[in-house]
Order: C-alpha cells, then structure tokens, then sequence
C-alpha cells in the first residue's frame, strides 16, 4: 500500500517492502518478514542491513533468531530533508553548468503534469515579462500543488515579471476568480475566438499547448517549447496586434 510512495524518497523495492511489513508487524522475525513481504529469506538478510544503515529499522537481539522492528516514521522526514540539504550545497554549481550554454534555438515537448511544471519552471527562470494568448487559466490545473503554484508565483513576484494575458472568453464566466489571481495587465478575446489552444510568449521562448480546457491543463497534455530569438519577438509583435484590437475591461 505504501511501498511506492518509499520508493519515491529512495527506498529499494525490497527496502521499501520490508520496512512497510514492519511498520504493521511490529516486533518480528526474518521468516515472517519474508512472508509478509514475498522476498527470499536471504534477500532480507539484505535489505534488512541497508535499512539499519540508513536508521530506519533495528534489531533486538535475542538468544535464538533476532527480531527487528521499524524506526518511527518521522525518519522518513529527516531522510528526505537530508538529500534535501546535500542537493541544496550543490545546486548553485549545477545552475551554473546549466546557464553557462542556454539554447540559443531548440524545439522540444513537454508532456503531463510534470512537464507543465517545468513549463511553469522555465517562465519564472527566464524572469521576463510574459505574454498570454488564449490564455485559460491553466496555472490552476488540478494535480499542481498549491505550494508548487505559491512558490513560482513569489519567484514571478520576485523578478518583478510582468503579465500581459488576452484571455479565452470562457475563462470571465467559468473562472472569473483566476483572472485577478494571475495579476498584470488583462483583456478578454471576444466570443467565438475561443480554440482548445493556448500560445505564451517570454523571452526567447513560444510555448503553444494543446487539448487545453478552462483551468484544466489535463494529466497527458502536450507543451510544445521553441526557443528562437526573432521566433519570439515575431509572436509578441501579433500579440500586440491583438491587444490593441481587443476592448479593454471595464473596471
């Protein structure tokens, strides 16, 4: 039930098994391990050394075969902010090797949730003011975290990235919320413009989606990402054509 979610702090599979077994078993054996778990008896002689090692599980020796038993897990906090800490040392020096050759010109696919996170990722690095066209509120896709969505919204603020959004219609009357949420500057594109497609424009960077709902990027949506200096300031140059086409909201 749980075993996935340790794999994804770091755990083996076999780790991962065994230390959710002893979470529900309590004080037990190697060979009811084994059992509970559906690993050889000799693989958890293995994993069970890794996870003493790495605190999670101790053993309680006795006369005949020793017992072992789960750390509490608030251990598993203190794993994570642990690689936390060591990547956090390290993180200037990679953001270095990254920046030292941005792509001048690329074309690449972002997919899912993740994908729209790093979509999200890169508007907030690149740090210039933005332009949203068809805009559909998507920063409010269901699976984003609301903390994901604090934090790139504090680094925008931070960078003092501007917002220019020519809005779908459809958002003013299924999420009339998100528009003053977003922030900057605002405009709405008038009934029957409204298509599945949403194009934003920063930096050098044009990224167009696809299949796009009002507040709803999906789970398997596609984000198409083109870098390209005079691509870009082409595409501002039309958004600004449509901007100063499009009536301004009443206030």
């Amino acid at each position: 039930m749980y075993s996935e979610l340790f794999e994804q702090i770091g755990l083996t599979s076999n780790e991962a098994k065994i230390y959710e077994a002893l979470l529900a078993a309590g004080e037990t054996s190697v060979s009811h391990i084994s059992a509970k778990a559906h690993i050889h008896r000799r693989n958890v002689y293995d994993a069970l050394n890794r996870l003493i090692k790495k605190g999670l599980v101790f053993p309680i020796f006795q006369k005949n075969e020793n017992l072992y038993r789960a750390v509490h897990p608030e251990k598993l906090l203190e794993v994570i902010k642990e690689k936390e800490n060591v990547f956090a040392k390290v993180l200037p020096e990679l953001t270095a090797l990254y920046d030292k050759k941005p792509p001048d010109e690329a074309a690449y696919i972002y997919k899912g949730l993740e994908g729209f996170k790093n979509y999200m990722r890169d508007l907030v690095r690149v740090g210039q003011d933005t332009y949203f066209l068809g805009a559909k509120a998507l920063w409010f896709t269901p699976g984003v975290p609301p903390s994901f969505l604090a934090d790139f919204t504090a680094m925008a603020k931070q960078k003092k990235i501007k917002h220019y959004t020519l809005f779908d219609h459809r958002v003013k009357e299924k999420m009339p919320e998100a528009v003053k949420a977003i922030g900057g500057e605002y405009k709405f594109l008038p009934p029957g413009y409204s298509t599945p497609a949403v194009c934003d424009i920063f930096g050098n960077y044009v990224v167009t989606f696809t299949s796009a709902d009002v507040g709803n990027f999906g789970e398997d949506g596609m984000i198409f990402v083109m870098i390209n200096e005079e691509l870009a300031e082409s595409y501002r140059t039309w958004f600004k054509f449509m901007w100063d086409m499009c009536p301004g909201e009443k206030r």
